[in-house]
């Protein structure tokens, strides 16, 4: 049990090695329920591995805010990491039609207006700004946020977000699967949403 306290202790405290070492003895028991989890319908484009590399990714980015002193708190918290991660490849996966261009290009198109509905997106904003006014700015802050974010996350929001790949594209390119594109975009969503704010309002003295 002290030892078990030490190593979450450590883990939290930024010792990585501390953190594998929990990853692997407890990885493969939540992998093996993922993977009973993952529809038929999916299993072409998503399995269990691409759940928990991106788990494992945001193991490591979030470990600093788990609170769990014991091996079954940690479980549970990685359990939910992945449960997230695979509840948003199926809803993603799942959507019928690719969502609004307009919400990422304006209309069509990648350019400087992508990194505009980008930040739309992402809800940096409450109002309705000039697109030829706000662009510039636009575009310097997401190259701001996006070199503090993991490659994969700058990678995946770079082609499908702004560059407007589509997703098999990016998928080709990342050496991803579809599902593994899907979580690591929510992610990256996420943690551009951080880095953001939740109350900017970012194109106030840009309209």
């Amino acid at each position: 049990m002290a030892d078990e306290r030490e190593t979450l202790k450590r883990a939290r405290e930024g010792d990585r090695d501390a953190l594998r070492c929990l990853l692997e003895a407890h990885g493969e028991t939540i992998a093996r329920q993922i993977r009973a989890d993952i529809g038929q319908q999916w299993q072409s484009v998503l399995d269990a591995d691409d759940v928990m590399q991106v788990t494992y990714l945001e193991a490591f980015l979030q470990i600093g805010r788990m609170t769990a002193e014991t091996t079954g708190g940690f479980v549970t918290w990685l359990r939910r990491i992945a449960e997230n991660n695979l509840r948003d490849a199926t809803k993603a996966l799942g959507r019928k039609k690719r969502p609004n261009p307009a919400r990422r290009v304006d209309g069509g198109g990648a350019g400087e207006n992508s990194y505009v509905a980008l930040v739309e997106l992402l809800g940096a904003t409450s109002t309705t700004p000039s697109r030829h006014a706000a662009r510039d700015e636009a575009s310097r802050l997401i190259h701001h946020i996006l070199a503090q974010v993991p490659d994969d996350y700058r990678t995946v929001v770079q082609l499908y977000d702004l560059e407007c790949q589509e997703i098999g594209v990016v998928a080709s390119r990342m050496g991803r699967s579809p599902g593994a594109v899907h979580m690591l975009r929510a992610r990256a969503h996420d943690r551009l949403r951080a880095l953001l704010g939740a109350d900017t309002d970012f194109f106030s003295n840009t309209a």
